[in-house]
């Protein structure tokens, strides 16, 4: 079964990453590999007492998903600039290697967590959004958008590894976090700007004043990253059968693009959750 290209690592990383990788396509930039490498070896920086127990898991949530995992990546230190030459020459290799890999559309369907996610989604009557993007890059010639640093990075992980992703401004973030399974009756306002009330037994998260993202209907507006965002915190939804190694790959993926753009920011958590949190 084939997986997304990541390209090739040193035994650390390569370990790392194995979980998704089945071969290296092209050798990336060699900013991302120093990116990458430099990630691993910086240990976290203590948090607060508050901020170690950042997010608490519901035993609603253990119950209804006990396969699931959930990761948190919080990092500071950042900057969101509308661009950088050292992102772009990236999403250019990542744009050409998922081309080279993937020369069927009907491939992209039989990934793991594509079937995963499609799986989950289709309880609520809902196809997973990240499939037709991917089918958008691969086979439609469409470049990877160009938003902001801090969120084309979390994007860009999407589409290697197809794993849901929400990115929140941690100054605006009112913690603790909390993961929980939906009742229908939560509402919170979309990035759209719109309201939007829960569907029952969807995944969400909340802080101490609202929700902030679902499976189903995505990241709130109150806590977007902004040109502003100097603290991020990126989520990661890992649906029922999405291991927890694949999880906190995904997550130094994305850890790895914001450090070609800021690489002094600091880690402040990355932590993956599941039943046994």
């Amino acid at each position: 079964m084939k997986s997304l290209p990541v390209g090739p690592k040193s035994k650390q990383l390569e370990k790392l990453r194995q979980t998704v990788q089945i071969m290296p396509v092209r050798q990336p930039a060699i900013v991302n590999l120093l990116a990458q490498v430099a990630s691993l070896l910086r240990p976290v920086v203590p948090l607060s007492e508050r901020e170690v127990s950042m997010l608490d898991v519901s035993a609603d949530w253990k119950k209804a998903y006990p396969d699931a995992h959930v990761g948190i990546l919080a990092l500071s230190n950042v900057t969101n600039p509308d661009r950088h030459p050292n992102l772009e020459r990236e999403k250019e290799i990542l744009e050409a290697d998922l081309r080279a890999l993937f020369k069927d559309p009907s491939e992209l369907k039989h990934l793991h967590p594509i079937m995963r996610y499609q799986a989950y989604y289709k309880r609520f009557k809902k196809t997973y959004h990240v499939l037709p993007q991917l089918q958008s890059v691969v086979f439609k010639g469409k470049s990877i958008p160009r938003v902001a640093i801090l969120v084309e990075s979390m994007f860009m992980e999407e589409l290697r590894n197809t794993l849901l992703t929400a990115g929140h401004d941690l100054d605006l973030v009112k913690l603790p976090l909390k993961l929980d399974v939906a009742k229908g009756d939560e509402k919170y306002i979309k990035i759209s700007g719109a309201e939007q009330t829960l569907k029952q037994g969807d995944m969400f998260i909340a802080d101490s004043e609202a929700v902030m993202s679902s499976i189903i209907y995505g990241p709130d507006r109150r806590t977007m990253i902004r040109p502003s965002t100097t603290k991020v915190l990126f989520t990661v939804y890992g649906v029922p059968g999405i291991e927890e190694q694949s999880v906190l790959q995904h997550l130094r993926g994305i850890e790895a693009n914001v450090r070609l753009v800021a690489p002094e920011a600091s880690l402040d958590l990355i932590q993956v959750y599941g039943a046994g949190s």
